[in-house]
Order: structure tokens, then sequence, then C-alpha cells
């Protein structure tokens, strides 16, 4: 196998020569886009033999303990329906291709495909940030989404405890927190989060991509099963912490025929708020996915990419604010019209049952900080 090198940006076409790695969603690893030079693999006959090419060599994961300078994050995006968001964790190990934080791989240097879900990073200085800057007497209270760019229960979660130790400081300063996650690990903290719910200052989210195990085990690869999800979904909805479904992301000809039966099924189990994204694919993300629909799914790849450049305006992604989110077009107004009316039918997002679920800032307060009284 050799390496060609250009500066001109992805060349060749590899993907009927790269190989897909068990457990993992990316068959490639391609250069971030500030690199300077773009590496793509080609078969020059000398080096693999027609055995070797069936054959790929198990990935391990490198952990990397990063000190941060900073943890809570202000957003200002229209599309986003928060102020704060707090990441633990840099890369994620569940290996989704359709990530569309891939790319902020490439601000380290690394590879949104392969490196993004095998060079993780720890923010081992998480929770110690997280109680300096809920300190600080700028901070304004406000809901923070934990684990939005990478799962805060992704795998190395178990060894690092990172998300539980930031859990455990917003549950003392009653800061509310909305989480959003595809593991099992979640149910580990069902006793944080039961105390935190009967104070409303906990929503959960469980992100559902498809039913289909089959679709499942190359989409999104070191992810809980789909049924498994579900039960997550019971295990959470049983001890009073309020759950809801996000159908993320919805991926035209491949996923967006489960819209209503995964809806029904989520709110089977308790859920009573839903949601749903459609397929984004900035950056390099966009040839990544393409590699993978050729790998995996090569008979819908045409018109699974047809079907998103006809919601973007024949791109594969347009980032204008407002409908980057949703799409634009028929179909993208179909699925919107087949999600309210399954939401209307299910009786999920109840406008009265969620403002009861509303998330209450109010009585936020720093421990050890005497709380000043108004003059008037």
């Amino acid at each position: 196998m050799s390496l060609m090198l250009t500066n001109s940006g992805f060349t060749g076409d590899a993907r009927a020569r790269d190989r897909a790695y068990k457990g993992r969603g990316a068959a490639l690893n391609i250069e971030g886009r500030f690199e300077q030079w773009q590496r793509s693999a080609f078969d020059d006959g000398w080096q693999i033999t027609p055995d070797e090419e069936t054959e790929t060599v198990p990935l391990k994961t490198v952990i990397t303990r990063e000190i941060a300078k900073s943890i809570i994050t202000e957003n200002d995006s229209p599309d986003i329906p928060f102020r704060y968001s707090l990441n633990p964790y840099r890369g994620c190990e569940h290996g989704c291709i359709y990530c569309f934080a891939r790319p902020t791989h490439a601000y380290l240097g690394l590879s949104p495909g392969l490196d993004f879900e095998t060079r993780i990073f720890a923010k081992t200085n998480a929770p110690q940030l997280l109680r300096t800057e809920l300190s600080k007497l700028s901070y304004r209270s406000d809901v923070i989404s934990l684990g939005i760019i990478t799962d805060a229960y992704q795998p190395c979660e178990r060894e690092f405890t990172l998300t539980r130790q930031c859990l455990e400081i917003m549950s003392e300063f009653n800061q509310p927190v909305g989480l959003i996650t595809k593991s099992t690990l979640i149910e580990r903290d069902i006793d944080i989060l039961q105390s935190m719910a009967k104070r409303k200052l906990v929503h959960v989210t469980i992100s559902v991509t498809t039913q289909d195990h089959h679709i499942s085990r190359y989409l999104e690869p070191r992810t809980a099963a789909p049924a498994r999800r579900m039960q997550i979904i019971k295990r959470l909805s049983d001890a009073g912490i309020p759950v809801g479904v996000n159908v993320a992301p919805v991926i035209p000809f491949l996923t967006d025929h489960e819209l209503e039966a995964l809806l029904e099924a989520a709110r089977n189990h308790g859920a009573t708020t839903a949601g749903y994204v459609m397929l984004r694919l900035p950056w390099e993300l966009k040839t990544l996915f393409r590699n993978w629909l050729e790998t995996h799914f090569p008979l819908k790849a045409t018109h699974v990419m047809a079907r998103v450049q006809e919601m973007h305006h024949g791109n594969d992604y347009d980032p204008t604010f407002g409908t980057r989110m949703t799409g634009q077009g028929i179909f993208a107004e179909l699925l919107k019209q087949r999600f309210a009316k399954a939401c209307a039918r299910l009786d999920l997002n109840n406008a009265g049952r969620r403002q009861i679920q509303r998330l209450d800032a109010s009585h936020f307060c720093v421990p050890g900080r005497a709380v000043q009284r108004a003059l008037f």
C-alpha cells in the first residue's frame, strides 16, 4: 500500500480499496482541512497480497489526559435551544459515522476519521474548572447541556468518572443540566439524577437513530443497541427522571421510514418529549459518510446522497441558520409534518407537560456563599 501526497485537497477514489475496521465507524483517516498535505491510499500491487487485503488490524483507543483552560462554553446559535454546554471529552469512541463533531478533531491536527474515535482526550480537571466557573460572581445560572459535542458517557467515562463528578457539583450548586446520550452508563448515575429531578434540575434525552440492529452495528458501532436504549428510557422514566427521545440523524432512504415507529416505541417506554435532526455533513464529514455508504450500503448510496443534496440546494450541506438542522424542500417539509402528526397522536411534547418539566435555575447558589438580599 502506497501513499499519494497532494496539497490541493482530497484526491483519488480510495473507496474500493479502503477496508472497514471491526467496531469502528470510519474506514478512512483523511487529513483535516487545515493540513497542508493530504494523503490518499492506493494499491500499487507490491505490498498487499489478496489474503492480506481481507484482513484488518484491530485499532486500539488511546486516551490522552488533558488540562483544559475552561470548561463551560457559551453558545449563541439560533438553532440551539441552550445557552451553555460542557464537554468532558474530545473525540468519541462510539464511532458514529454521522457525528457532526468529527470535524472538530481537525483543530487538534488529527483526522476527523479514525483518529476521532481512537484518539480521545479526557479533560481531567473538568470538575475543578466547573466548580470554579460556577462560583464566579459573573456567572448567571442557566441550563448547561452536558455531552453535546461528544457523548459524556462514552466508554472511558467508566475510568475517569468526569461526568459523574460534574453532576455531583451541579447538584450541589442546584445547577440545572440537560443530558443527551446513547450509552447505558447513564444508569450508573440514576441516584444523582433522581435527586436532581425532584428539584427540577435535570432532563435526559436518549438519542436513537434506528431500531434496525443491522444498520446500527455499522452506523454507530460502539453505542448501546437500539432495543437497549429503549430500556434506558424506561429505567430513567420509572425512576422519576424526565426523559425524551431525539431521532437523530434522520437519513433519507435508510432510516427515515422508521420515524413514527421509533417515536411510538420511545413513548411506550416512558419518553414524554421528542425531537429530530436531519443528517448534517459539514466539512470532512461528507467524505467520510460517502465512503461509509459505498462500503456498507452501496445500492442505496446514490439515492441517499441525491436526496441529501436536494434538501441543501444541490450541496452535501448548507450551514444556513434555521434550516441546517432540518433541510429544505418537499422531503424536509414532509418529514416535518410526519413528525408533528406523530407527536400529536402519541401525546409527545405536550405543552402542559413540558411546562411542568421546565428546569428551574432560580435556586442556584454557591455553597458557602451568603445570599445577598435585595435592598428594596
